[in-house]
């Protein structure tokens, strides 16, 4: 396995400057941790000075991050807070989402196949983004936070799932079927879960919690290299394991005690968010084709898509509003529904693989990506500040609030 010395030390340079860039520039404005994390892959990769280059190591360590980013978004959801309206709301808005993305994106691309990328590209919430920005808003747990989380969990969901039917290679039909046995065995996994057959792991979870053993931790793993291999085994994307693990691993420890379950989580997000997950974005920075955006043609995708990440998915997301929000959290809402990057990220890769998709519009896409992280929570916070339900002081996120039915 080949390894650049120079990729090994830079990166985990980058990765300690961005959340000092962040503190610094926070003073004036919010920028999120990982559109500092792209940038700074940009700069310091091929596209500019040529210090980090792509090498076999790096690439196995970003794929976990992505893995790792998708497990961490299933395990943050809690179903039982966004059950009922908002689920169901959401969930309507993304098929509207979908029909409007693929029915658009006939009209721009090439061809069948590469519209699919397209429209499903722009179908997508980026959930890890907005639930830390809403979290430090204090708007975690109110209605608002709770219909973003919503749309958040099936911006990320649906698309692994059009992408499990779509972009396989297999019929529809056959996709189904395949997806159904994985969706079975998921499920199995869940409900037994969630019938209290975990309890006893609880105890050695405990016991181990700060020794060297780290039954909780090792768990997590084993969670998620599992379901990683059974989709990879049925020809899934492999994000999907990734994200039903995540949902999994949630349902198994919720029983545990909170003292426990809280510090677990702490340290499997020490290792996504502290080591694997900044390794994804810097090398998505690194591997980013800035020199596509030199043609005049491509470059001016990149405001179209902006455009219609906000006309295909921040309008239907207008659905999951709460009952009786005003235009502000209503405005707020579509925008940070509208707000995506992960999932752009890992169509537009895999219609690169495939060659149904042209670097220049992977391109296109990623950057506009960037630019809804960058503005859209931005934006939204600042128009869900004139809210008349606006939160006035930082929210403890486990205060639980009555939720709509």
């Amino acid at each position: 396995m080949e390894i650049s010395i120079g990729t090994m030390v830079l990166i985990p340079v980058v990765a300690v400057a961005a959340p000092l860039l962040v503190r610094a520039v926070g003073v004036w404005v919010a920028v999120p941790l990982v559109v500092f994390e792209i940038v700074l892959g940009i700069v310091l990769g091929p596209s500019v000075l040529g210090w980090i280059a792509p090498d076999d190591f790096v690439e196995l360590l970003s794929d976990l991050g992505l893995a790792m980013l998708f497990f961490l978004a299933g395990n943050e959801i809690d179903f039982r807070t966004i059950r009922g309206r908002p689920l169901s709301r959401a969930a309507i808005g993304w098929i509207v989402s979908l029909a409007a993305g693929f029915g658009i994106a006939v009209l721009l691309a090439p061809d069948i196949p590469a519209a699919a990328f397209i429209g499903i590209a722009l179908t997508s919430t980026a959930l890890g983004t907005v639930m830390p920005i809403l979290r430090d808003a204090g708007d975690l747990r109110t209605p608002f936070g709770i219909s973003v989380i919503a749309l958040g969990a099936i911006g990320e969901f649906g698309p692994l799932l059009a992408i499990s039917l779509f972009l396989t290679g297999r019929t529809p039909g056959l996709a189904a079927i395949v997806l159904l046995v994985f969706a079975a065995v998921a499920g199995v996994a869940i409900y037994a879960a969630a019938k209290g057959h975990g309890d006893r792991l609880h105890v050695v979870i405990t016991a181990t919690m700060h020794t060297s053993a780290q039954f909780g931790v090792r768990l997590v793993v084993l969670v998620l290299v599992a379901l990683l291999a059974l989709s990879i085994v049925l020809d899934l994307d492999m994000l999907l394991g990734a994200f039903t693990a995540g949902v999994l691993f949630r349902v198994l420890i919720s029983g545990a005690p909170d003292s426990d379950r809280r510090l677990l989580e702490t340290k499997v997000e020490a290792v996504g968010y502290g080591f694997l997950v900044p390794v994804f974005f810097i090398m998505t920075g690194v591997t980013f084709d800035l020199e596509a955006l030199g043609d005049p043609s491509t470059l001016a995708l990149v405001p179209l898509f902006v455009v219609l990440l906000l006309v295909v998915r921040g309008i239907p997301s207008i659905l999951a509003a709460p009952i009786g929000a005003d235009r502000w959290t209503v405005a707020a809402t579509a925008l940070f529904g509208a707000t995506g990057l992960p999932i752009i990220v890992a169509v537009t890769g895999i219609g690169t693989d495939t060659g149904d998709l042209e670097t220049g519009v992977a391109a296109a896409l990623v950057g506009a990506g960037m630019i809804s992280v960058l503005l859209f929570p931005l934006i939204g916070l600042a128009l869900r500040k004139r809210a008349s339900d606006a939160p006035d002081r930082r929210v403890d996120d486990d205060t639980e609030v009555p939720v709509e039915g």
